[in-house]
């Protein structure tokens, strides 16, 4: 006797084997109904298009701001004070679409706003906030140099007293929305340590260019900052930041969205090759109907359900204030380096023509090896958890 099994009802979340939205509530997943809604209508249509001609939609930013996406996580000033976990429940519709698109609201969000947020003075913070949360004015964050990343204590930015002013001088690299923003929060080393300044783009001597031509995130926009002679006025200095405590809080708000964008790309790349399976016939039957291409499906549902399942866990400990930074690089570590692994599985399936524009998953792939890189690569994330494991730091 023989049975034939029934093929599962369509569902919103193909790749779901757990029940996953049953640990979300209404608030939630409509937030991300709303988020997913915007990039189907705004980012989907256009995305193949914007990466093709290295093109970043400042069009679709006000969009954003409107949705409450810019500092979405922050309080006052015209922040929307969602949840960590909306936030990155947004984060991961966001780079379902793009990771150019996700890592714009990181800039404008997790690090412009939230150094001003966390460390600016009154006002500084009514003065950007407003129009930043808007979308009406665009930030950016110039923390690494040409020869600092890792290692952000070796950076050679300067900034010298001269009388009541600042001078600063000094060269900044891979600045995301440079060359577009109207504020810049910029880290220097002072007398007294790092310190870090806000600087409007149109003062004198502040110069950015974007860096061409990129074979990842195209769809956005990179920038190398050129400091010369920078003259600001007293007030321009962060007030409550000193030291890279400041700026790598900021980071840590950035790797938050990581944790969950990245999943939203490996989601959108095994949706993907799901539908081009079942649609696709090879041999008189679709690729779904072969053993090997399920296998390659089934390895890359478990990896989006636990990524998911572990950027929520750490969503429910941030938003009840008990996240820890060590587990920030457990998500940031594992998330991305599963999603570029989902990504590139999923173009497999698509053959030769994964390899165009038409489908997803390699441009999710590409934008991934940059996501993995910013915001601290994977030795640095693997060192600090073995810090954390062993208690001997190994970073020199």
């Amino acid at each position: 006797m023989s049975s034939t099994a029934v093929p599962p009802a369509e569902t919103l979340e193909p790749a779901d084997l757990i029940s996953f939205d049953s640990l979300l509530n209404s608030d939630e997943l409509a937030l991300r109904a709303k988020v997913r809604s915007f990039v189907d209508e705004a980012i989907r249509p256009n995305i193949a298009g914007w990466f093709e001609a290295a093109h970043f939609p400042l069009e679709i930013v006000p969009e954003m701001g409107k949705l409450g996406l810019l500092g979405m996580h922050l309080h006052g000033y015209g922040c929307a004070g969602r949840s960590a976990v909306e936030y990155g429940l947004a984060g991961a519709e966001l780079e379902a679409g793009d990771s150019g698109l996700r890592t714009f609201v990181s800039v404008q969000g997790s690090l412009a706003m939230s150094a001003i947020s966390k460390w600016g003075s009154e006002e500084q913070k009514s003065r950007w906030l407003p129009g930043m949360a808007k979308g009406e004015e665009i930030g950016c964050f110039g923390l690494t140099e040409p020869t600092a990343g890792s290692d952000p204590s070796a950076m050679k930015t300067f900034a010298r007293r001269d009388g009541e002013d600042w001078v600063l001088n000094g060269t900044k690299r891979w600045i995301g929305l440079a060359n577009v923003a109207s504020v810049a929060v910029i880290w220097a080393q002072t007398e007294e340590g790092i310190r870090g300044f806000v600087v409007p783009t149109g003062t004198a001597g502040f110069t950015a260019v974007p860096i061409e031509p990129k074979l990842s995130m195209r769809a956005s926009i990179q920038c190398e900052i050129e400091l010369s002679d920078v003259r600001l006025p007293a007030h321009a200095v962060l007030p409550g930041a000193r030291g890279l405590r400041g700026p790598f809080s900021c980071l840590n708000e950035a790797r938050y969205g990581i944790i969950w964008g990245s999943m939203g790309a490996a989601r959108d790349s095994f949706e993907a090759a799901l539908a081009y399976s079942r649609d696709r016939l090879q041999f008189d039957k679709p690729l779904a109907g072969y053993q090997l291409t399920q296998q390659k499906l089934v390895d890359m549902a478990l990896e989006i359900n636990k990524g998911f399942l572990l950027a929520l866990h750490l969503g429910r400990l941030k938003d009840a204030g008990t996240l820890q930074n060590h587990q920030i690089s457990v998500g940031k570590l594992n998330n991305v380096r599963e999603a570029i692994a989902i990504a590139r599985e999923a173009r497999t399936i698509l053959g030769g023509n994964g390899i165009t524009l038409d489908y997803s998953p390699l441009r999710h792939a590409n934008n991934l090896e940059s996501v993995r890189t910013y915001e601290g690569t994977d030795e640095v994330h693997t060192l600090i958890l073995g810090q954390h494991l062993t208690g001997v730091p190994a970073f020199r």
